[in-house]
């Protein structure tokens, strides 16, 4: 059956609005940029011509490194590398085959598809399932040594120390390749403002705020992760080619680490997060690191290093920072910004919670060691029920919920979602299934706003745009209703930082419910909250179960709350599966009486 969805408050059929393209302003301004880079070397001398073609070839590379570290959160040392293999590619290309019009086809097609399938496999080796920021960083590291070794050890194929030199090239003189760089970084810069700027380019923001959570609302920042690094180590191999044919020299120094390490240092220094600080940053800093190298051979990079520090110091944002604090302080640079509307869409049929079960854990247990923490747990979940899992602390409730939405856990026995076994499956797929899991810690995209958060808890039904915005979000009714009693529907534009330990638990309770999950895993949902604020998610719990007919497992300390909306309790205790039953049979159990009285006097 279709499902059809309105504007709150407007009448409409469109669940999504259409991607909204950027505004034209920026393409206004590459426009204005590339024509002056091309009169530029009109009015140029030829030094200053031949430096700054090789400091936007630079600035190019500096537009992949902001997006990896500055938006995605991957310090990285390694597109030094993919540059290097992308000049050498084109180098050898030209220096064997010949420089027809073919072969250089070959050559370009050569300096990025060889970049980007190294950088495939780095970025496999670097964010498989758990491995984290610190190890993607270690790898960075290595990759420019093991890639100027190879160069060293390939002989008269590579010119070894010596590089290669004297192939011929594209028939452009020195203004033409000028021109050349200019129109590449031109293109580059404004591909990457359309792109961060788009939903998709939100993910890269989510990834680097909270992988975690992107895993659990369906979305897999590893493969996103993946091909980011592929696809920025083929952009790295573009300037490669464009850089050999313009120098008509390679050397192992252009995929060293030292290279690698002044790129981090340029994006650092004009501003991460930016991109056009990065790109002003690196061609001002090369520019007139190639002047003081002549006048000041000894001293300009105890300067630069100076500059470095001071920079750090006093603008944490880099350069860029002074020209953000000039913006903000102009009426234009204070005017809102895009926010999408919000529309509610049907939700599902509320489920038959008589047939089979949607949740089975059969003879689960899980270990640390010599420590036991969850020991032959047998449990069934049928649709439109809410279980609550209560216990004293470290009697294993969070690791039960840990090993009910992530199968890579190891743990012994089964866990199965409608039928389907979880073992092995990463907490995306899971999600997949239908599962949503609410953690003890509100987690929510501290840099997004409300709004953007909403929009990724979407992703996988909805998709993301890579070049504009969406007009509105489609929502379940379930999830717009918690945002309209906690007041957030009136806060779409606030960033998620700026909200209270309330209502981001609340926020992230609707990111659950908008992925129209069949079983919502709560880990705690009311600590810290007001009674006003534990009411409230207290009947959205019930409308959920109630009304939809989703499955629910809430672990939960507050008796009271429990007593008001659980169908069923559970009872853990020292990691085992204590007591199973309704409400008034566990509530009012000497059992529990005993368990809550010993934790309380321990």
């Amino acid at each position: 059956m279709p499902e059809d969805a309105s504007a709150i408050g407007l009448s409409g059929s469109a669940e999504r609005g259409r991607p909204r393209l950027s505004r034209a302003a920026p393409f206004v301004v590459a426009a204005l940029a590339a024509a002056a880079l091309w009169a530029a070397p009109l009015v140029l001398d030829a030094f200053a011509v031949n430096v700054l073609t090789r400091s936007m070839i630079y600035a190019t590379l500096a537009v992949t490194v902001d997006l990896l570290w500055g938006f995605t959160g991957i310090l990285t040392f390694g597109q030094a590398a993919f540059f290097g293999v992308g000049a050498y590619a084109t180098a050898m290309a030209l220096s064997y085959l010949g420089a027809t019009p073919e072969w250089m086809a070959v050559a370009l097609a050569l300096a990025v598809v060889a970049p980007a399938a190294l950088g495939l496999a780095v970025g496999w080796l670097s964010f498989y399932h758990r491995s984290t920021a610190l190890y993607a960083s270690v790898i960075s590291l290595v990759l420019p040594i093991v890639v100027t070794q190879l160069i060293y050890s390939g002989g008269e194929w590579t010119g070894s120390s010596s590089g290669l030199v004297g192939f011929e090239v594209l028939p452009l003189e020195l203004e033409g390749f000028f021109r050349l760089s200019a129109f590449a970084l031109v293109a580059a810069t404004l591909a990457a403002w359309v792109f961060v700027r788009s939903d998709a380019g939100r993910a890269l923001v989510a990834v680097r705020d909270n992988d975690a959570r992107c895993a659990y609302l369906g979305l897999s920042p590893k493969r996103l992760q993946i091909a980011l690094t592929a696809a920025l180590a083929g952009v790295a191999g573009l300037a490669g080619f464009i850089f050999a044919n313009a120098s008509s020299v390679v050397a192992p120094e252009n995929a060293g680490f030292l290279f690698g390490t002044e790129l981090v240092i340029w994006v650092a220094l004009g501003g991460r997060g930016t991109l056009l600080g990065p790109v002003l940053g690196t061609v001002a800093i090369d520019y007139l690191a190639a002047n003081l190298s002549g006048d000041l051979p000894f001293l300009w990079q105890l300067l630069l290093g100076a500059t470095f520090v001071a920079v750090i110091i006093l603008l944490p944002g880099g350069l860029a920072e002074i020209a953000r604090r000039v913006w903000s302080a102009l009426p234009i640079g204070r005017s809102a910004g895009f926010t999408p509307r919000l529309v509610a869409r049907s939700s599902r049929p509320a489920a038959d919670g008589a047939g089979a079960p949607l949740l089975t854990i059969e003879g689960l247990a899980k270990s640390y060691g010599s420590l036991t923490v969850l020991e032959n747990i047998d449990l069934e979940v049928r649709a439109g029920e809410l279980v609550s899992l209560v216990g004293p602390n470290g009697a294993g409730k969070t690791t039960l919920m840990r090993c009910l939405s992530d199968g890579t856990e190891p743990f012994k026995g089964a866990v199965s979602i409608g039928g389907v076994s979880t073992a092995g499956l990463t907490p995306n797929r899971i999600v997949a299934l239908g599962v949503g899991r609410k953690f003890q810690v509100a987690s929510v995209f501290e840099s997004l706003t409300v709004a953007d958060c909403l929009l990724l808890a979407r992703a996988s039904h909805d998709g993301l745009s890579p070049i504009g915005r969406a007009e509105t979000i489609g929502l379940p009714q379930a999830a717009l209703n918690v945002l309209r009693m906690t007041g957030l529907d009136r806060m779409l534009a606030e960033p998620a930082r700026l909200l209270s330990h309330g209502q981001k638990q609340a926020l992230e309770l609707a990111m659950v419910v908008a992925l129209e999950p069949r079983l919502i895993l709560l880990d705690e949902p009311t600590a810290g909250l007001t009674k006003a604020e534990r009411t409230t998610i207290g009947a959205a719990l019930k409308a959920l179960t109630g009304e939809l007919g989703v499955a629910a497992v809430l672990v939960e300390h507050d008796l009271d709350f429990v007593r008001e909306i659980s169908s069923r309790i559970v009872v853990l205790h020292q990691g085992r599966l204590a007591l199973d039953g309704t409400v008034e049979e566990v509530v009012g159990s000497e059992l529990v009486r005993t368990i809550y009285s010993g934790a309380a006097h321990g």
